[in-house]
Protein backbone atom coordinates (compact mmCIF):
# COMPACT_ATOMS: atom_id res chain seq x y z
CA UNK A 1 0.00 0.00 0.00
CA UNK A 2 2.77 2.60 -0.71
CA UNK A 3 2.31 5.21 -2.79
CA UNK A 4 3.08 6.25 -6.02
CA UNK A 5 6.08 7.72 -7.39
CA UNK A 6 4.09 10.57 -9.05
CA UNK A 7 2.23 11.27 -5.63
CA UNK A 8 5.44 11.17 -3.84
CA UNK A 9 7.24 13.56 -5.91
CA UNK A 10 4.54 15.74 -5.79
CA UNK A 11 4.30 16.13 -2.37
CA UNK A 12 8.17 16.88 -2.02
CA UNK A 13 7.77 19.64 -4.89
CA UNK A 14 4.81 21.13 -2.69
CA UNK A 15 6.61 20.96 0.60
CA UNK A 16 10.48 21.66 0.27
CA UNK A 17 12.44 24.55 1.68
CA UNK A 18 15.07 24.43 -1.12
CA UNK A 19 15.78 22.67 -4.68
CA UNK A 20 17.16 19.31 -3.47
CA UNK A 21 14.69 19.09 0.20
CA UNK A 22 13.70 16.00 0.83
CA UNK A 23 14.57 15.13 4.58
CA UNK A 24 12.65 18.14 5.83
CA UNK A 25 9.99 17.32 8.36
CA UNK A 26 7.38 19.67 5.97
CA UNK A 27 7.83 16.86 3.26
CA UNK A 28 8.23 14.20 5.47
CA UNK A 29 5.05 14.58 7.07
CA UNK A 30 3.83 15.45 3.70
CA UNK A 31 4.38 11.59 2.43
CA UNK A 32 3.63 10.07 5.80
CA UNK A 33 -0.08 11.66 5.05
CA UNK A 34 -0.34 10.41 1.92
CA UNK A 35 0.62 6.96 3.48
CA UNK A 36 -1.50 7.11 6.19
CA UNK A 37 -4.40 8.41 3.56
CA UNK A 38 -3.94 4.94 1.52
CA UNK A 39 -3.73 2.86 4.20
CA UNK A 40 -6.98 3.93 5.71
CA UNK A 41 -8.59 3.31 2.64
CA UNK A 42 -7.30 -0.15 2.86
CA UNK A 43 -8.62 0.14 6.17
CA UNK A 44 -11.93 0.47 5.30
CA UNK A 45 -12.39 -2.20 3.28
CA UNK A 46 -10.50 -4.97 4.89
CA UNK A 47 -11.16 -4.20 8.71
CA UNK A 48 -9.45 -7.76 10.24
CA UNK A 49 -5.84 -6.32 8.48
CA UNK A 50 -4.27 -6.21 11.95
CA UNK A 51 -0.43 -6.03 10.62
CA UNK A 52 -1.40 -3.23 8.25
CA UNK A 53 -3.24 -1.63 11.25
CA UNK A 54 -0.14 -1.51 13.13
CA UNK A 55 1.60 -0.44 10.22
CA UNK A 56 -0.50 2.65 10.37
CA UNK A 57 -0.23 3.54 14.07
CA UNK A 58 3.24 3.40 13.61
CA UNK A 59 3.11 5.81 11.02
CA UNK A 60 0.14 8.07 12.72
CA UNK A 61 2.85 8.13 15.57
CA UNK A 62 5.92 9.32 13.51
CA UNK A 63 4.00 11.94 12.05
CA UNK A 64 2.60 13.13 14.97
CA UNK A 65 6.27 13.14 16.43
CA UNK A 66 7.55 15.17 13.96
CA UNK A 67 4.51 17.22 13.62
CA UNK A 68 5.43 18.21 17.79
CA UNK A 69 9.07 18.76 16.66
CA UNK A 70 7.97 21.05 14.14
CA UNK A 71 5.62 22.57 16.54
CA UNK A 72 8.28 23.67 18.56
CA UNK A 73 10.96 25.29 16.24
CA UNK A 74 8.29 27.27 14.19
CA UNK A 75 4.98 27.25 15.09
CA UNK A 76 3.17 28.89 12.32
CA UNK A 77 4.62 26.53 10.04
CA UNK A 78 3.35 23.57 12.12
CA UNK A 79 -0.19 25.58 11.96
CA UNK A 80 -0.03 26.33 7.44
CA UNK A 81 1.25 22.34 7.50
CA UNK A 82 -2.20 21.41 9.51
CA UNK A 83 -4.35 23.81 7.10
CA UNK A 84 -2.40 22.64 4.04
CA UNK A 85 -3.01 19.03 4.91
CA UNK A 86 -6.41 19.00 6.39
CA UNK A 87 -4.92 17.14 10.05
CA UNK A 88 -6.66 18.30 13.09
CA UNK A 89 -4.96 19.00 16.06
Amino acid sequence: MSITKEKKNDAIQDFQRGGEDTGSPEVQIAILTNRINNLTEHMKKHKKDYATRRGLLAMVSRRRRLLDYLKRHDPQKYLDMLARLGIRK
